[in-house]
């Protein structure tokens, strides 16, 4: 479907990539892995069509269509939320555009000239095209896909702008996703994206009939999808036939391998000199001493690239603080005439390791920023336990930084007493090397931000850590080595996060946010979704099963109860069949209505009547319209029914 051939990128004296080759098929779920600064994004706009200054080529076929997911922030403005969305189906509006056009043009024209004819050929040629895009099941789509991506009914008729940046990069996913292109390259799709939408997501992809290469550092999002991995290292390229975790113990299978063979031939190597140096000088041994100088001329040296450094640190072992950490009290908290929290009631505990989960929108960052004590609230009382020493890292956290100053003096303006040797010890671990630490922060990359305001955290002794989506902007590495110093941290800690593999080793409780309400889980991520999963099926039982008694009165009652239900549920199966038929009925109406248009648009008499071809013109994109609403209530309808009757 799509080839890479011998794509090679250099900056300056930086390989970036050395002949690239490989392909694409029609199915693939690739995975892009490498850590930040190998290259990945820039491989991805090579794949898209974007020219990088590359040698080599990218050939697909002439049906091949790539569709690409950027990670930078998208501003969209000017449209509703639908219209926006709409903008997918760009032949639909084409060629409903055409068909617009060529109804004005038949109004004009002679209906005995030859372009008449020829235009009538087109109009309806249009409406048979409009007929195969399935122009009637666009909104139903668009829905589907706005829906499943955590966008509400009322949200379709907002303008774009009013969306944050998160938001705004859920509708160019939409967007992508309704156009259904051939390729998908999606440039790390999870970062702005709850549990919820993260999960309809993966189900989605899973079913996509398509390509898809994916770059995330969510591990369960890409060893759920893929089954082919590409690597991109020092400049260096590999396949890999699996999923991240078969890439990771594959790498390790091939290095060791790779040693080995390096070992072998630096022994032939010195060995080979050694006889070279040993009968150099011998006139009976000169043809074989050639022979082996030749030999070692030729050799293709194996070369095995150094292991990339991985992060070190620790979180400074905190002192012990009182049992209760923090209680909060019937906090109420809004915005406006927006209730977030209504008589909330809170508290960690000593040892508590909490992840905080929930759908955008139920308040997740606004609780953690209440807790840390950044956030104000209307009612209710916070209270920090004995002998806290709160830290705090939010969202927004590597924004805030002061862009004029450069690593070392950012980090120096949280230190109390360490050096300057100690503080850049500490950038050290965090890939700032050498010069590196006197770079300014307004040239660093989001990841290099998101690593420095790490950094500047260690700096702070404390016993609560509260971060907000820590892992957004770090790699695999880095986020395994943040994992592991959690894992270690003997204080308490309460994060927002998304990432599955990351939370499940390390937190022992899962909060629950929902708009209005809240609820503890004790347990791992996985324990949380398993319980979840178990609730599900036990109240889809319940809805079924009524619990039995040996009383005739309590079995006389759970008779009539039955009887009662299956009463009501018959009196709403047969209102929306109704509401089916009543559908049905408009539907057949507006057909009937625009085969009758159409009969009078193909008769060149109706053309010579001037002001009622145009009034008949309009009725016909208003029957249209009207149609394609009506068969979007048919869909809703019918589902409505289908569930009324599964549980019958």
């Amino acid at each position: 479907m799509l080839s890479l051939e011998h794509i090679t990128l250099e900056f300056g004296e930086r390989t970036l990539f050395h002949d690239i080759s490989t392909t694409v098929g029609p199915r693939d779920r690739i995975g892009l892995v490498g850590s930040n600064g190998s290259g990945k994004t820039t491989l991805l706009r090579i794949i898209s069509g974007a020219p990088q200054g590359e040698e080599g080529a990218v050939k697909k076929a002439h049906y091949v269509t790539v569709g690409y997911l950027q990670q930078e922030t998208i501003a969209l403005h000017g449209k509703t939320l639908y219209e926006e969305a709409e903008t997918a189906f760009e032949d639909i509006l084409d060629t409903q555009q055409k068909l617009s056009e060529a109804q004005d043009t038949l109004a004009e024209l002679d209906p005995t000239s030859e372009e008449y004819a020829d235009t009538l050929e087109v109009y309806g040629e249009l409406q048979h095209k409009l007929e195969e895009l399935d122009a009637y099941r666009m909104r139903s789509k668009i829905e589907r896909v706005l829906n499943g991506l955590g966008f509400s009914q009322t949200d379709l008729n907002r303008l774009t702008e009013e969306f944050s940046g998160g938001w705004q990069m859920r509708i160019a996913m939409a967007k992508l996703l309704l156009q259904e292109p051939s390729l998908l390259l999606l440039d790390e799709p999870t970062n702005h994206l709850d549990l919820e939408s993260l999960q309809w997501l993966e189900e989605y992809l899973r079913q996509y009939n398509g390509a898809i290469i994916l770059v995330s550092h969510d591990r369960a999002f890409l060893d759920n999808l893929t089954s082919r991995t590409f690597a991109l290292s020092a400049g260096r390229f590999e396949e890999y036939a699996g999923n991240y975790s078969f890439y990771e113990k594959e790498r390790l299978v091939r290095r060791e391998l790779l040693l080995s063979q390096q070992r072998n031939q630096q022994d032939q190597i010195k060995h080979t000199q050694e006889f070279i140096d040993r009968f150099r000088y011998k006139a009976t041994k000169a043809r074989q001493v050639q022979s082996r100088v030749k030999m070692l001329e030729k050799i293709e040296i194996v070369e095995v690239e150094r292991e990339e450094e991985a992060l070190r640190f620790r979180f400074p072992q905190p002192v012990s603080s009182g049992r209760v950490v923090l209680d909060l009290q019937g906090i109420q908290k809004s915005y406006d005439s927006l209730q977030v929290f209504s008589h909330l009631d809170f508290k960690v505990e000593r040892g508590d390791r909490i992840a905080v989960v929930g759908v955008n929108g139920a308040g997740k960052s606004t609780l953690v920023r209440i807790i840390s004590g950044e956030e104000s609230f209307e009612k209710g009382e916070r209270i920090v336990g004995h002998n806290v020493l709160l830290s705090y890292f939010g969202q927004d956290q590597a924004d805030e930084l002061d862009l004029s100053k450069n690593a070392l003096q950012s980090v120096e303006e949280v230190s109390s007493s360490e050096t300057k040797t100690q503080l850049r010890t500490l950038l050290g671990s965090f890939l700032f090397h050498g010069d590196d630490v006197f770079k300014r922060v307004s040239v660093l990359s989001g990841g290099e931000k998101s690593r420095l305001a790490l950094a500047r955290m260690l700096l702070r002794p404390a016993n609560f850590l509260i971060m907000d989506e820590p892992t957004n902007h770090l790699d695999m590495r880095s986020k395994k080595v943040l994992q592991t110093a959690l894992a270690e941290y003997e204080g308490t800690f309460l994060i927002v996060s998304h990432d599955r593999a990351f939370l499940n080793p390390i937190i022992k409780k899962v909060l629950e946010l929902r708009p209005g309400s809240m609820r503890l889980y004790l347990g791992s991520m996985s324990e949380y979704f398993a319980k979840k999963k178990q609730e599900s099926l036990s109240q889809q039982t319940a809805a079924r099963l009524k619990p039995l008694d040996n009383s005739k009165a309590t079995a006389h009652a759970a008779r009539q109860e039955e009887q009662d239900r299956k009463k009501v549920k018959e009196k709403e199966v047969r209102s929306v069949k109704r509401q089916l038929e009543a559908v049905e009925a408009e539907i057949a109406h507006h057909e009937q209505r625009k085969s009758e248009i159409e009969s009078l648009l193909a008769d060149p008499e109706m053309y010579k009547k001037g002001d009622e071809a145009k009034a008949i013109s309009a009725e016909y994109k208003s029957v249209q319209k009207e149609l394609g609403d009506a068969y979007w209530r048919w869909g809703k309808v019918s589902e409505q029914l289908e569930k009324a009757q599964s549980v019958e």
